[in-house]
């Protein structure tokens, strides 16, 4: 006897799937695991892969530096100040001539985790 084979939707569709189940808070900490797992390629992938992270990262924390700077964010005043000064060292840390991505990973990692949470 054979068992039967159990249907696996198409990556794709998983991936939805997944996205689904999130909350905005969770999709969000998504955004800063994908560019972690982009500063860990550039490691072995090249000077490409290493300007990709870099600039996906600045990206990402150009974002995070002009949502909490919108007068229209609620977060809390101190809370956001203090969000702008990490994103503005993030940043900063981007722009350098050899730019720390351990910093920049530990940042994302920080915020990730309390995004999960």
């Amino acid at each position: 006897m054979h068992p039967e084979p159990q249907y696996t939707p198409p990556p794709s569709q998983g991936a939805a799937a997944y996205r689904r189940r999130l909350s905005q808070k969770q999709m969000e900490a998504e955004v800063f695991a994908r560019a972690n797992r982009s500063i860990r390629e550039s490691a072995t992938g090249g000077p490409l892969a290493h300007a990709r992270a870099i600039a996906d990262n600045r990206r990402l924390w150009d974002a995070v530096q002009a949502a909490v700077l919108d007068p229209g964010n609620g977060l809390p005043t101190e809370l956001r100040a203090s969000i702008a000064g990490v994103a503005m060292a993030v940043v900063r840390e981007c722009a350098a001539e050899q730019p720390d991505l351990g910093f920049i990973a530990e940042m994302n990692d920080h915020f990730a985790a309390a995004l999960w949470r």
